[in-house]
């Protein structure tokens, strides 16, 4: 839920941000202000770098037209980060929220070690910030999703998928690489983020977020914001909530197949030990959704992660075996994830916006923008969504 600015500055801001330009004349009438108070606060605008003035609009009246002033959009940019070890994705967005660049890199398994890996995720923002002409000094923070635990500095406290990371303060060596704040967090956290800003789950705002690919991993949200813990770990249930898995790792095992798309088809054309495997799973899975419901009692439940692209061969059972473990009066609702691979990424950029809206404005108060993905053809997942890389 976005919290109204408080001040007279960050109200005028985000009136010309996200509703265009207007006059002091315009911006007294619907910000419901004096004169003399709007006109203070488009001069601090303008010294801010956070306005300039637009052609006036026509109008039939005698005199000098009224000045129109615009928000400043491109007056810098924030990044965001997704860093996996089968791809990395890169947005660059707009002070006002608008992606205006986007490339996906491979991932970082094919690096020998820790300083190999962070190196190759800045080179892989700087060829995106290159390629879009845009200086790394336009750059006013940088949001990043990674697999593992992180704390609130930037520092990974552990990561079964990225393990040279673990100890290491990614935030404080990515600060150092682009000479601007940075916000880390947990990528599926993240991925919840971007489903409330931008995606299924806008309306709610107590959402349980759950990966479900080669890992089970969890984000939670309670009150619009992302549940963290007292030691950053809320959501790190795979192995615990869901049985069945790795016990080290936390991998999801199949026996009739060597991946879960295998598993999947073998199951759609009628194999038997598929289609039992798959019936196993679904019931093991609502068992482990079954025990978060009833801790957490979420207004919905979104499905992320490479599975969650099996759609109705997977929501379908497990919105029926769900209802049977709760066995109560009342439905959680279950709902595909919609922003598929990009979700990380998307809830990097509204992590860094939310996170150092100081640093990108130039004012306080200015809440996160509505965060405009770019248009593309097709929905944003890998060529096998049913292989799509670790999270947690």
């Amino acid at each position: 839920m976005t919290t109204a600015p408080s001040s007279i500055v960050a109200r005028s801001a985000l009136q010309l941000r996200d509703s265009g330009p207007a006059t002091v004349t315009d911006l007294t009438v619907m910000l419901g202000l004096s004169r003399t108070s709007v006109e203070n606060a488009m001069a601090a605008l303008s010294d801010a770098g956070l306005i300039f003035e637009v052609p006036a609009a026509s109008g039939r009246g005698a005199g000098r037209p009224a000045r129109r002033f615009a928000f400043h959009a491109t007056a810098g940019v924030v990044v965001g980060v997704d860093i996996g070890v089968a791809s990395v994705r890169v947005l660059v967005a707009d002070l006002a929220g608008a992606v205006i660049a986007q490339r996906t890199f491979p991932g970082v398994s094919a690096e020998q070690d820790g300083a190999s890996k962070l190196a190759a995720v800045i080179a892989d923002a700087n060829r995106t910030l290159s390629a879009a002409g845009i200086p790394v000094s336009r750059v006013k923070a940088i949001g990043v999703a990674l697999p593992g635990i992180v704390d609130d500095l930037g520092r990974v406290t552990a990561s079964v998928v990225i393990p040279e990371w673990s100890g290491i303060d990614i935030g404080s060596h990515l600060r150092q690489a682009f000479g601007c704040p940075v916000a880390v967090d947990n990528g599926v956290r993240l991925a919840a983020v971007a489903e409330h800003h931008l995606g299924v789950a806008q309306l709610v705002d107590d959402v349980l977020y759950l990966s479900v690919g080669n890992r089970i991993a969890m984000g939670l949200l309670l009150g619009g914001r992302p549940r963290r813990g007292i030691h950053n770990a809320a959501g790190d249930i795979g192995r615990h909530a869901f049985r069945g898995l790795g016990s080290e790792t936390g991998q999801i095992r199949w026996r009739t197949g060597e991946t879960a798309a295998e598993v999947f088809e073998r199951a759609r054309g009628g194999d038997a030990e598929a289609i039992d495997e798959l019936d196993r799973f679904v019931t093991e899975l609502a068992h482990g959704i079954a025990t978060l419901v009833m801790t957490v009692d979420p207004a919905m439940i979104v499905i992320g992660g490479g599975l969650s692209a099996a759609h109705g061969q997977l929501l379908d059972p497990l919105r029926e075996r769900l209802a049977e473990h709760i066995a109560l009066p009342f439905t959680v609702p279950i709902a595909e994830a919609r922003m598929g691979a990009e979700a990380a990424a998307h809830g990097a950029l509204v992590h860094a916006f939310r996170r150092h809206a100081s640093a990108v404005y130039g004012i306080e108060g200015l809440p996160v923008p509505s965060i405009t993905p770019l248009p593309h053809d097709g929905p944003g997942l890998p060529a096998d969504p049913l292989l799509l890389e670790e999270r947690q």
